[in-house]
């Protein structure tokens, strides 16, 4: 008998959004924050005052990058990288 081995491609890989840098304005990264993972003020305030830091884990691409642009959008300095 045998033994076969398969590859599995996956076209959407999933992607972490990384928060690299706050900005001069961390309060308005905080509220974009607040809305994309719906966290509290607070606990997205605490969250990107630990920067670099992960925001979302684990999402498809597509939405990374909207992810991505609202956060720079509010001046924050961030990036969508690959699932380790």
């Amino acid at each position: 008998m045998a033994v076969e081995y398969f590859t599995l491609v996956c076209d959407d890989v999933p992607k972490d959004v990384l928060l690299v840098d706050p900005g001069a304005s961390p309060l308005d990264v905080a509220q974009v924050v607040r809305r994309l993972a719906g966290l509290s003020l607070w606990r997205s305030k605490a969250l990107v005052d630990q920067a670099p830091v992960v925001i979302l884990d684990g999402i498809p691409e597509e939405a990374a990058g909207i992810a991505v642009a609202a956060l720079r959008d509010a001046g924050a300095q961030a990036e969508a990288r690959q699932q380790t």
